[in-house]
């Protein structure tokens, strides 16, 4: 048995850096943590035993900066780096470097994040395992002669992808023939400028699709188990803002059997560590779509309906120590929600909302979890990714999980910046959503162009936000801090005398 590492860096932020330090915490496991200038306050900076400023908030000067990552780490002497998600987490050459400075990558090896990162790959390896896959063309041939001949043989509506993309960032939908010459086009400059690589493939475009992964755990001694499904279909630009587990779309035979190709996938790559497999579903049939060679922003749905920490798993598997689970161990109870909490304006076409995090307040109850990397007072800033935070709920059956993230939501306060709380009780509220009718299409079918105000703000809403406003006199510090100093000294409501509420005369 390997044994546990006694201090691990945490390449990464927000959210995700604060859930991996608490799991090194419980495990025993010291903690270094980087931060850029913009992130100085943030709680897990504050968290972390030992704390290192990378400067600059760019990404490529910070987070992305392999050579200011490691040399922490070795500043630090860090045994480990865990990458959370995003970042470096997917980056082959930095589990490279890891490997080469003898500090242990935490998630798989740099061959397996290639080869999984490079989606034709991907699904010609997945081909080979007799793991289903979407018909498309997924050959060398990038001419656009050639890519408008297998369109046509694929038939419409078609998908073209970029092959390192991701984020929806160089696809295209295409539903007539007319459009696939610029829709190839338009993907391969995308491509080109987001990811420095055009290569591009077809796909049949899938009518009805929902998004369903499966959670592997796999260690260095070939076990290999699934932790079942969580469905992902709730998305805004291609990025998923609400998913579930389990999925209401899948019957039990459905689910063992996606689940053992989740497992055949898994091994025919000779993955190990936490990863994901993900799968399109339509009317019945399910085909691999990608494999996220990292932890999952979703994965604490997965861990209330399995009781399973996963992220402690992480920190144990590349520490060498076997996989003890097995998986008639694993038993799905219960139905559990998560809601990612943008900062972001919905009637704006989601675009991120910055400034001054002025108050937070959470709603508090049983089987109601927060991951959350930011505090009241705290600047929300144009460099990183505008998720906040994740709400995540568990309830006895999924009704029972919807009613209590309505009511997580409606009790979830933000102030000083927009956030999407509104719209997603909106789509949790929706007759479809609650009846699991659902599709990868839902927001754009049901709420294109969602207004707050076209739902209409209740009145006492109105009258209350008016009073404060009325009654509270506010100024701003130097640091740019908003403080409420009380009652405006000019209200009539100073003056009024021995007049009180509900002791007039008569009767």
């Amino acid at each position: 048995m390997g044994k546990m590492f006694k201090k691990v860096l945490v390449a990464n932020r927000g959210e995700i850096a604060v859930r991996v330090i608490k799991a090194c915490q419980e495990l025993g496991i010291s903690t270094v943590t980087i931060y850029s200038e913009a992130d100085a306050m943030a709680p897990h900076v504050k968290l972390a035993d030992e704390t290192k400023c990378l400067g600059d908030p760019t990404s490529t000067e910070s987070y992305l900066n392999m050579n200011k990552v490691i040399d922490a780490a070795r500043e630090f002497k860090a045994e480990a780096i865990h990458p959370g998600y995003g970042f470096l987490a997917e980056n082959a050459k930095f589990a490279e470097r890891c490997e080469k400075e003898g500090i242990t990558f935490i998630g798989p090896g740099p061959k397996v994040i290639r080869a999984m990162g490079d989606k034709i790959q991907a699904k010609t390896t997945m081909e080979k395992a007799n793991v289903p896959v979407i018909p498309g063309y997924h050959g060398e041939d990038q001419s656009d002669a050639t890519l408008i001949k297998e369109g046509k043989r694929i038939g419409f509506p078609l998908m073209v992808k970029a092959s390192a993309g991701g984020g929806g960032k160089g696809m295209r939908i295409v539903r007539k023939e007319n459009e696939l010459k610029d829709a190839i086009e338009g993907a391969r400059r995308e491509s080109k400028s987001a990811f420095s690589d055009d290569t591009l493939f077809i796909e049949k475009y899938l009518e009805e699709p929902r998004h369903i992964e499966f959670q592997i755990l796999a260690d260095n001694k070939g076990n290999t188990i699934h932790l079942y499904e969580r469905e992902c279909s709730i998305q805004r630009r291609h990025q998923k803002i609400i998913e579930e587990a389990p999925s209401t779309a899948l019957t039990p035979a459905l689910r063992k059997k996606m689940g053992e190709a989740a497992v055949k996938a898994a091994k025919a790559v000779g993955y190990s560590n936490a990863g994901t497999v993900e799968f399109m579903f339509s009317k019945g049939d399910f085909y691999f779509l990608e494999m996220n060679t990292r932890l999952q922003v979703e994965h604490p749905i997965t861990e209330f309906t399995t009781a399973t920490d996963i992220v402690k798993w992480q920190l144990r598997i590349a520490a060498g120590q076997p996989l003890t689970l097995k998986q008639n161990d694993i038993i799905q109870r219960g139905h559990s929600f998560e809601c990612r909490i943008y900062a972001e304006d919905p009637e704006n076409n989601f675009m991120p909302s910055t400034g001054l995090l002025e108050e937070l307040k959470l709603p508090q109850a049983v089987n109601v979890r927060h991951d959350i990397g930011f505090d009241s007072g705290q600047e929300v800033t144009p460099y990183y990714d505008p998720m906040l935070a994740k709400l995540i709920v568990f309830g006895e059956n999924r009704e029972d999980a919807r009613e209590k993230m309505m009511w997580a939501l409606s009790n979830y306060v933000t102030m000083g910046i927009n956030t999407n709380v509104s719209f997603l009780k909106k789509v949790m509220e929706m007759k479809p959503f609650i009846k699991g009718d659902i599709t990868t299409h839902f927001i754009d079918d049901y709420l294109k162009g969602w207004s707050l105000t076209k739902g209409g703000i209740p009145d006492e809403v109105l009258v209350a936000v008016s009073i404060f406003d009325f009654l509270h006199k506010k100024t701003i510090d130097a640091g740019g801090t908003v403080q409420v100093v009380g009652m405006d000294e000019h209200t009539p409501w100073k003056s009024v005398g021995s007049w009180r509420i509900g002791q007039g005369g008569g009767g």
